[in-house]
């Protein structure tokens, strides 16, 4: 592989990550309200790590052959982000345990929750579609190996990042309820609009 072309994806990589989003809004939720919100970013590595396997095997094919398959996974992916933030914004707060976690819930559910936001968010398989391939060299490794070592980098980024933004939430805003309550109403507002801007952007490409 290319040295250079890994340091620029890592580089690119790494922007991403730390730029708020979906993901964000539902991992600073889990670190505050769960015992741990390793099952959380969990769940979102795998859905990751099938993505890329999928990019990996030749997807980004089958999405540009058939484009019905884009605007399946869009609008799956909105729908998702907005009822996880219409929930977010009517839930009545929760009492918190001694060890931050909510009265109701399992690390099962955390998961398939975590697995669900960042699997069916098109945003995600945009950026993987776009960026795996356009990193690979064409000596060497087979494209296909190379997407999937890029691919294991990216999910060592999310992983530690994520587990960072989970901690310092529940650092800052377990001991300040107010805040805490604030929180959680921003997370929702955040996934209702980007659900909706999806669902905009969508509507304006037909």
């Amino acid at each position: 592989m290319n040295p250079v072309l890994v340091a620029q994806f890592w580089t690119i990589a790494v922007l991403l990550a730390l730029t708020p989003g979906a993901d964000w809004a539902y991992i600073m939720g889990a670190g505050v309200r769960a015992k741990s919100a390793a099952p959380s970013i969990l769940g979102m590595l795998t859905a990751y790590a099938v993505v890329i396997v999928a990019v990996a095997l030749g997807v980004g094919t089958l999405v540009t052959q058939y484009p019905v398959v884009l605007t399946v996974l869009t609008l799956g992916g909105a729908a998702y982000l907005i009822w996880l933030g219409v929930t977010a914004l009517v839930k009545r707060a929760e009492p918190v345990g001694p060890h931050g976690e909510p009265i109701t819930g399992s690390a099962a559910a955390q998961f398939l929750r975590g697995a669900g936001v960042s699997g069916i968010n098109p945003k995600g398989l945009l950026l993987l579609l776009a960026l795996l391939p356009q990193f690979t060299s064409p000596t060497g490794m087979p494209a296909a190996a190379q997407m999937l070592v890029l691919g294991a980098l990216h999910l060592a980024d999310i992983a530690v990042i994520y587990t960072l933004v989970a901690l310092l939430a529940r650092r800052l805003l377990r001991t300040r309820p107010r805040a805490l309550a604030l929180v959680g109403r921003l997370s929702g507002a955040m996934m209702v609009l980007i659900g909706v801007s999806l669902l905009v952007e969508r509507f304006l490409q037909h």
